[in-house]
């Protein structure tokens, strides 16, 4: 149960930093309206940061149902203990967004008349619909995001320091920022690089259910994508990491 908790708090966190560096750059009066796509990816790198930093110690600060999939399939995670990762993380996704909208209530009230908008700082829309191509790069994303995490912790990529034999892995939270900045800007143009389940999929759902002013339907007929595109993905990568490794 503890390391489920400290999954639910360290997604919170991570989707509380998030989508508020989505809402930040997005919505009417904020100060840092504007700001950008470079500000965009590195808001979600430091806050992929922040979560590893709070749940790494405890649960491995995976945050992400995707990223507990491909390292149950690399032989790297307890099955077992999947299903529970993935509640918790959802649940904890769902909170942060709540979290973003309370905090940013009165300017999703000046935003009121851009639905799109304001749907865009809770979950991920397509720059051009395509489903099935949409689909395919988030695949490719999330492939690329779990192989370099799995790539990252093995021996290859150990070193010594003062004697202290240790690995990149090690490092934390960096690794996992500089990919997560890298996957946003090279990858993000056409689908927003949702990567995440609990990122997406509970956002919308807080979406949906909030009164927002303004707001419109929350992308239910793309939903599928940033769901079924990430799990593809990690289950991909976890067996080209078993191949290749």
């Amino acid at each position: 149960m503890e390391q489920y908790l400290f999954e639910f708090i360290g997604t919170l966190v991570l989707v509380l930093l998030g989508d508020g560096v989505c809402a930040a750059c997005s919505l009417n009066h904020s100060k840092a309206k504007g700001a950008g796509w470079v500000v965009i990816t590195l808001g979600w790198g430091f806050a992929v940061m922040m979560g590893v930093l709070i749940a790494g110690p405890v649960s491995g600060a995976h945050l992400n149902p995707a990223v507990s999939l491909g390292l149950a399939v690399a032989g790297s995670f307890p099955w077992a203990s999947v299903p529970g990762y993935i509640i918790a993380q959802m649940l904890g996704g769902f909170v942060g967004a709540v979290l973003v909208w309370i905090f940013y209530k009165d300017h999703y009230k000046a935003t009121a008349d851009e639905p799109d908008t304001i749907l865009g700082t809770f979950c991920t829309m397509p720059a051009i619909p395509n489903g099935w191509r949409n689909f395919i790069s988030e695949v490719i994303a999330t492939c690329l995001l779990v192989f370099v995490i799995l790539a990252i912790g093995t021996n290859g990529n150990a070193f010594s320091l003062s004697g202290v034999a240790a690995s990149t892995g090690a490092l934390g939270s960096l690794p996992v920022t500089c990919l997560i900045m890298s996957i946003g800007m090279s990858l993000g143009g056409a689908t927003g690089y949702a990567l995440n389940p609990a990122r997406d999929l509970s956002p919308r759902c807080a979406h949906a259910v909030l009164p927002i002013r303004g707001k419109r339907d929350s992308g239910w007929g793309y939903s599928w994508v940033p769901v079924a595109g990430p799990m593809a993905g990690a289950a991909l990568a976890g067996l080209l990491y078993l191949l290749v490794f």
